[in-house]
């Protein structure tokens, strides 16, 4: 299965930004928001988008997997995803962000996304015909 190792990896990058989350809260002791601190709000930004996109973009590619999508765009939507949610993550965790990175990894996630729904369409309507 060539979802799996890239899964493991953005499981990875999900503790490393929901653990960056905890210790800026506890730097800045604060339970329930961000008490108006912008690094904290950044990486519970980071941190909330990467949970917004990852989940859905991984079953989508599970599912472009399953139906027998060609191994070289599974790969690549899978690169794509990681590098995308890993730039994005950076770009807004940044004092001064970096919209360069921040953009450049919704674009990767979009393409990401996107082409695995539609590779999901096509592999479906040729089954039906």
């Amino acid at each position: 299965m060539v979802i799996a190792p890239y899964a493991a990896l953005l499981a990875c990058l999900f503790v490393y930004l929901s653990l960056r989350v905890v210790r800026l809260r506890h730097r800045f002791q604060v339970a329930v928001g961000d008490n108006q601190e912008p690094l904290l709000a950044r990486a519970i930004r980071a941190h909330g988008n990467f949970t917004e996109y990852v989940p859905l973009c991984l079953l989508l590619i599970f599912c472009f997997d399953s139906l027998g999508g060609p191994i070289p765009l599974i790969h690549g939507f899978c690169l794509l995803l990681l590098l995308g949610r890993t730039l994005h993550a950076f770009g807004i965790s940044q004092p001064k962000e970096n919209f360069k990175f921040r953009s450049g990894g919704m674009v990767m996630t979009f393409i990401a996304l996107l082409g695995s729904a539609l590779g999901i369409l096509v592999l479906t309507l040729i089954d039906l015909f």
